[in-house]
């Protein structure tokens, strides 16, 4: 019954998981927050989007509310890297900022992850024998969700693709008193070549090896569905595939396995190539974006991240 009522809480969350209709309701705009920045700077390839100061993203946040977004993922970039006791003072600290700023204007989830704060660059801690150590790295993503969570984040949104990492942040959140705090799952997310911009901007790119370890083969069907299923099981009130693009296969096949809303992440090398293209006068940049979001709808997403939602309002998109 709760992950029923953890979709009721609002009215954005209920838009976001709407299965008909497509607008502003549904896209949700990536916002990512440099504890060491001492001004906002330009991410290569993706056009306005930004590594933001704390002050530059209420800024930012105010702006895109204003332009007809309400909804945010959030990725924190550490000043420092640690390998164990993350700090998130500074994420704490703009969230709570954000949510007394814009109240119900505003949701804001909160990527949970390890790669912008380890030394590694790796989703997961390992021991001295660089072996995954999966119970550290658990107990670290689940201090960061009910950090995140107790600062006032809406939801979280677990992207590391760790075995188990859904139940152990639900059990954590619900244990603090949070059984109504929502969990975005990237469900489907696999071992992708799109990923350049992003890795730069949070300065998560791996140090060793990649993470095939841990992330999906996108040769692989079966294990997305399977991860998927997981997920759900785990508690997962939202799932997701990432890339978006390459995996809009998956959409119906996940939704139906699962009877969840599943949603998909147009991630930034998705969106950097059309930056590209329109740069170099072999597209229109605005037409390819809302082109790509109807076909990710088309393809069953209930929900949509994109670079580019904050471009909504401007392509004429409205709020059904």
């Amino acid at each position: 019954m709760k992950r029923l009522q953890r979709l009721k809480t609002s009215a954005a969350l209920r838009d976001l998981a709407a299965e008909i209709g497509f607008g502003r309701a549904q896209l949700i705009q990536p916002l990512f927050i440099s504890e060491g920045a001492s001004r906002s700077e330009a991410i290569l390839g993706m056009a306005d989007n930004r590594t933001l100061t704390i002050d530059d993203g209420l800024a930012q946040i105010d702006a895109d509310v204003e332009a007809g977004i309400g909804q945010f993922m959030v990725f924190p970039v550490p000043a420092a890297k640690r390998e164990r006791g993350f700090r998130v003072e500074f994420i704490a600290t703009f969230v709570t900022r954000a949510k007394a700023r814009f109240r119900g204007a505003a949701t804001l989830w909160v990527d949970t992850c390890l790669c912008s704060y380890t030394h590694t660059g790796h989703c997961a801690l390992f021991d001295a024998r660089q072996q995954q150590d999966l119970p550290a790295t658990l107990a670290e993503l689940g201090s960061l969700a009910r950090s995140y969570v107790e600062a006032g984040a809406d939801g979280v949104s677990p992207s590391d693709m760790n075995d188990g990492r859904v139940a152990h942040l639900r059990g954590v959140l619900d244990a603090a008193g949070f059984e109504l705090t929502p969990i975005m799952s990237y469900s489907a997310k696999f071992a992708s070549q799109f990923y350049g911009p992003f890795r730069a901007a949070a300065e998560s790119a791996p140090q060793f090896s990649d993470r095939r370890g841990y992330q999906l083969d996108v040769r692989s069907t079966r294990d997305a569905i399977a991860a998927s299923v997981r997920c759900a099981e785990e508690g997962a009130d939202l799932l997701m595939v990432k890339p978006g693009m390459s995996s809009i296969d998956l959409i119906q096949p996940i939704a139906l396995a699962t009877r969840k809303p599943v949603g998909a992440y147009q991630v930034s090398g998705e969106f950097a190539s059309l930056v590209l293209l329109a740069r170099e006068g072999l597209t229109n940049f605005d037409a390819a974006l809302l082109e790509t979001w109807h076909v990710l709808r088309r393809a069953g997403a209930s929900f949509i991240i994109t670079y580019g939602a904050r471009r909504a309002q401007a392509l004429g998109l409205g709020w059904s």
